[in-house]
């Protein structure tokens, strides 16, 4: 494999992981009864208009037919992106249902 392709091959790869990391994002919010779009902007207020979560958004199902996806599980892929404005975000969410 060419220097050019295994870095094409490893961009794709970062994508389609990185989009995976939105769908789960996406996802607990669904099952959490949180609109994701506000919780991305309340975290990164210049990006409010995030084509790969709308994209996200469209392949969410509705809470009753997903599978649990635990506060820690959500947490740590946005960690595992580098995403701590949005785990930030989403903790401060995770303290508010504590509380009630």
């Amino acid at each position: 494999m060419e220097k050019k392709d295994l870095e094409q091959a490893i961009i794709q790869n970062y994508q389609k992981e990185e989009n995976m990391m939105i769908l789960v994002f996406a996802q607990w919010c669904i099952n959490h009864n949180l609109d994701p779009f506000t919780l991305y902007t309340k975290a990164y207020p210049d990006q409010a208009n995030n084509p790969a979560l709308a994209q996200a958004l469209e392949l969410t199902v509705s809470k009753e037919e997903a599978g649990d996806i635990s506060n820690d599980t959500v947490l740590g892929v946005l960690a595992m992106f580098g995403n701590d404005d949005l785990a930030f975000v989403v903790s401060e969410e995770i303290e508010k249902t504590k509380g009630k």
